[in-house]
């Protein structure tokens, strides 16, 4: 396989597995050795075993970092300051993308930036969805509510005033309370019951210091 017809089959696809370069009668072993070559040369980037994306000035469409995150451990939904920097709930620009998932922690390190995953039981894998980051490229990401809920669930003292105003959160409007109360009910969870109190409390001085 010459690099032109990787660059011909790969397209704008922002990052590709080896399943796609592997269908007719290509080796497999063939194929990786390819890989292996592009990766040495600096023309595609190896962000995981089986998981790549063209390099520049080869890539034609860069990446978001939340699909990114998604496909390097699929299950994950991006969360915590991540998805709270996404939605303008927190001031802080968030260089490293957190997600959750029932797989172990880990972390990976990539050409395209640093990736966390934190662990959450299976019964609190909830709360996400689907969300359209970059023109042709979608993600699944906690709703900010559920965001704010996984980061004072996997966070000590998390649910404590002190913590959550420590955030400087921002926007509240924005944030659905009745989906917190809703999901934190849910998890049946009293740390998630305390911090959803401790919100709305925030929401509404949030409300009264913009009526001044």
């Amino acid at each position: 396989m010459e690099f032109e017809e990787l660059l011909s089959l790969v397209g704008d696809e922002p990052v590709f597995g080896t399943g796609l370069l592997l269908a007719g009668k290509r080796s497999p072993r063939y194929v990786r050795r390819q890989l292996s070559a592009w990766v040495a040369s600096g023309k595609i980037w190896q962000l995981r075993r089986g998981l790549y994306a063209l390099a520049p000035p080869y890539q034609q469409t860069p990446p978001h970092p939340f699909l990114v995150a998604n496909r390097l451990v699929e299950g994950s939904y991006v969360s915590l300051q991540a998805a709270l920097g996404y939605y303008g709930l927190i001031p802080e620009h968030v260089p490293v993308v957190t997600s959750v998932s029932t797989q172990r922690p880990g972390e990976w390190d990539t050409p395209l930036g640093t990736y966390l995953y934190r662990h959450i039981q299976p019964a609190l894998l909830y709360g996400y969805r689907r969300e359209r980051v970059a023109p042709g490229q979608h993600a699944f990401v906690a709703s900010p509510a559920k965001a704010l809920l996984d980061l004072a669930y996997l966070t000590p003292g998390g649910d404590s005033p002190e913590y959550l105003a420590s955030l400087r959160l921002q926007n509240l409007d924005e944030l659905d309370i009745g989906e917190m109360d809703e999901l934190a009910h849910r998890a049946k969870k009293p740390k998630l019951l305390r911090t959803a109190q401790v919100v709305r409390a925030l929401a509404r001085e949030e409300e009264g210091d913009s009526a001044l």
